[in-house]
């Protein structure tokens, strides 16, 4: 003890008066703080970050900084799920010029069921590859259809969007946005739209930024659920792709564009405020 006293030029006294001394208040705290921010990364399965950690404390009327939080995680090494997500490698390609794009120059949705965007993405099951169609409202963000297959084809996204219809039963006028994909300009697909009155738009050829945000979501979800996992079945693949969109990212999982509310929160909040401005 001496020796190690005079190398760091520390009086025997001093070392034994520290170690009396005990944890100080700021520590004791970042212990309890800590043991909240695990509980909250482990809630969500290990998907959420500092700033999303942040937002929960503060939401369960806990105020801090993010800075502390992202010290406290990085000390207790939790670290959110991400990942370098594969762009597919699309085959050859038709593009139908006579679809236009809708969004070009149109402001954003400022309701429900005003514009949908639906996308294509590939998932491996046991060394082969599945499908999985998305449509989802861009106003709140939430998945309202998806289908997940074994075939590329017009008929998964028909899945999808029957499913969307189903839940939400939207009026005519609606606008439903995709790439520029044959299982999305299909006959069938199209006559799908038609029967309800859904106004049909497209990417620009070589424009995937045209529908970033389907992009976004199926990054989040690789990274979220994908990444490092093992899927051996289908019916594995299904049950986690239902826990992670139905359970998960549309009911639990905080959206920085939605002021940090999950899509169903937000939605629920969005139809509060209309009816009460409707009664009064």
């Amino acid at each position: 003890m001496s020796f190690l006293c005079k190398r760091y030029s520390v009086s025997r006294s001093g070392f034994y008066a520290w170690r009396r001394r005990g944890a100080s208040r700021r520590a004791v705290d970042d212990r309890t703080l800590l043991r909240q921010i695990k509980a909250i990364f482990e809630d969500s399965h290990g998907r959420y970050g500092s700033p999303r950690v942040q937002r929960v404390l503060k939401h369960d009327g806990v105020h801090l900084g993010e800075k502390r939080v992202a010290r406290l995680m990085r000390q207790a090494r939790l670290r959110a799920r991400a990942a370098r997500v594969y762009r597919r490698v699309p085959g050859v390609q038709r593009f139908f010029d006579h679809v236009p794009n809708l969004r070009l120059g149109q402001a954003a949705p400022d309701r429900l069921d005003q514009i949908w965007v639906g996308d294509l993405t590939y998932l491996r099951v046991a060394g082969a590859w599945r499908y999985l169609a998305v449509v989802m409202d861009l106003y709140s963000r939430r998945v309202v259809g998806w289908a997940v297959g074994r075939l590329k084809s017009a008929q998964l996204t028909l899945n999808a969007l029957q499913r969307a219809i189903d839940t939400r039963r939207p009026a005519a006028g609606l606008t439903f946005h995709s790439d520029r994909g044959v299982e999305y300009a299909a006959y069938s697909y199209r006559a799908l739209l038609d029967a309800h009155g859904i106004l049909a738009s497209m990417n620009r050829p070589y424009r995937c930024q045209d529908n970033a945000h389907m992009e976004s979501f199926f990054h989040s979800l690789k990274a979220e659920l994908i990444h490092g996992r093992e899927v051996h079945t289908d019916g594995e693949l299904n049950a986690i792709l239902a826990g992670y969109i139905e359970r998960f990212y549309n009911v639990s999982r905080l959206h920085s564009s939605l002021g940090y509310h999950s899509p169903v929160e937000f939605e629920q909040t969005k139809c509060l405020q209309y009816s009460v401005h409707k009664i009064g």
